[in-house]
């Protein structure tokens, strides 16, 4: 469910505390971000991708001959992945973003970031 507010109502939560310790709290953080970095891809196409093999990329953004890909974390340190591996290869990414709830941006390789919500916004934004 990509609408945080609903997700939140249907499931009863109605103190930050109570998601803070909800098994849900990633889906959350996950719908949120899509839609705020979705309002900003502008008229960029935007996508949700999964191999047969069950790798899968959060969104993929199309816009001009590039992909920028955007993976959702709701971790303190988010590392790379089988399934970031994958998405690089088979969709020829021109740069990966990691969102995450921490602070501090970093790369984890050539091309691919770890970034705070607020920093992919800008990214994204323009």
């Amino acid at each position: 469910m990509r609408d945080p507010g609903l997700l939140h109502a249907l499931l009863g939560v109605d103190t930050a505390n109570a998601l803070d310790s909800h098994p849900k709290v990633g889906a959350s953080w996950e719908g949120f971000v899509l839609e705020e970095l979705i309002g900003l891809a502008g008229g960029r196409n935007a996508y949700y991708w999964r191999t047969q093999a069950g790798a899968e990329l959060d969104l993929l953004l199309v816009a001009g001959g590039r992909r920028i890909g955007v993976e959702v974390k709701y971790a303190d340190a988010p590392a790379m992945t089988r399934s970031m591996h994958a998405c690089i290869e088979s969709l020829k990414l021109e740069r990966l973003y990691v969102v995450y709830p921490g602070s501090e941006a970093y790369a984890l390789r050539p091309n691919v970031e770890v970034l705070p919500l607020p920093v992919a916004r800008e990214r994204l934004g323009g």
